[in-house]
């Protein structure tokens, strides 16, 4: 265990002296395979490649935010105004929502402006995270406490109704699964996690029967039963299991994805990115980007091992759950192990609203690293892990 932790936090002896506190290039450059699998994936080689010109226009913005945030000192994050009005804020952003957006898709989730759409349940996934590290961080030794779970929770799950409603069922799941990663990051007792179990069952049964629409069951339904309307609401997920296996070792090439180019599998430029990618680069071309993951999320980990407080300590990991969740809930839905939900792969999926949250967290942390410390490992070990 503790070699591990010395891994991720840079204590290896890998010559990583890391005396320059600017930009992890090892980190921003790994993002570039993964964005650039997104962009050949998206691009339509003959014809309209609106998606891919979008995109390349979005990755653009994002860098410059990346930037520039690099630049800020963040630790104004650790006040306490700051955290009451990001939440409030959020909270008014999605209430307005219901009043002045539209339906699209049988879903409340878009600010439309013309030339441009934004999903505010993106960026406000980053503001739970900061207002999650600032609360455990003043209360990281107390965490045993069953009433900072119980507060820190209510944040939470505020942000979680008003998103649900929506309905954005796959935003939702993921807003939880950041406040139980952080939680478990902080310290959780096994008695308080049983707790957690046990409450999570009785919610589901609640938003089974009174929270969730008729296609959210029928999602749930046709993943136990994945062949039961493979022509109705099972469609998406069997024709991107078909377009994965398809791809074998070597994939079938840049361009000549059948389900993709042929329109059989619907949304590949989004939520089904993954297969389409996976049919034309086959098991090879996952392992790389699969590689390229693990390293990003490596270095968000070792940034964050070295942030100067608890503070920093826990935005790393709550920006690292962020990205793990959805990816596996992505690729989870993909090859059929999970519902169908609507979540985006990171660096991969068209979009510009996840790409800003992305590249805005990442910048956020370059920015923490600007101030880091360079402590010795067993303090930073003892302090993360709460001894």
């Amino acid at each position: 265990m503790n070699k591990l932790i010395d891994f991720f936090s840079g204590d290896y002896s890998l010559k990583n002296k890391e005396e320059d506190n600017g930009i992890d290039w090892i980190l921003l450059l790994s993002t570039v395979p993964l964005l650039s699998a997104g962009l050949v994936t998206m691009n339509a080689f003959t014809g309209d490649s609106f998606y891919f010109y979008k995109q390349f226009l979005w990755i653009g913005i994002s860098l410059v935010i990346f930037f520039i945030l690099s630049f800020v000192d963040f630790r104004f994050l650790r006040k306490t105004w700051v955290s009451v009005f990001l939440f409030s804020s959020s909270c008014m952003v999605l209430l307005s929502l219901f009043a002045v957006a539209k339906v699209t898709k049988g879903a409340i989730s878009w600010f439309d402006f013309g030339l441009l759409s934004f999903q505010p349940s993106d960026p406000i996934k980053l503001v739970l995270i900061i207002i999650l590290a600032k609360y455990f961080s003043r209360r990281h030794i107390e965490i045993a406490n069953i009433t900072h779970i119980l507060v820190s929770g209510l944040y939470a799950f505020i942000i979680f109704v008003l998103v649900l409603i929506q309905p954005d069922f796959g935003s939702a799941i993921i807003i939880f699964f950041i406040w139980f990663g952080m939680i478990l990051t902080s310290g959780l007792s096994k008695k308080h996690l049983f707790t957690l179990v046990i409450i999570g069952i009785v919610v589901f049964i609640g938003l089974w029967n009174f929270g969730f629409e008729n296609y959210q069951k029928n999602r749930i339904i046709n993943f136990i039963n994945p062949t039961s309307d493979i022509h109705g609401t099972g469609y998406n997920a069997y024709q991107s299991t078909i377009a994965v296996g398809s791809g074998q070792l070597w994939g079938k090439g840049v361009g000549y994805g059948t389900q993709s180019r042929l329109k059989f599998l619907p949304e590949f430029q989004t939520d089904f990115i993954f297969s389409a990618y996976a049919e034309e680069w086959g098991f090879v071309g996952i392992i790389i980007i699969f590689v390229f993951f693990t390293i990003v999320i490596w270095r968000i980990i070792s940034n964050s091992m070295h942030g100067e407080t608890n503070f920093e300590i826990l935005f790393g990991s709550g920006l690292a759950i962020l990205i793990i969740i959805h990816f596996f809930i992505n690729i989870g839905m993909n090859i059929q192990l999970l519902p169908v939900t609507g979540t985006t792969l990171p660096f991969l999926s068209y979009g510009g609203t996840h790409l800003l949250t992305e590249f805005t967290g990442l910048g956020i942390l370059m920015g923490m690293r600007r101030y880091r410390r360079t402590a010795h490992k067993d303090e930073v070990k003892n302090e993360f892990i709460g001894q």
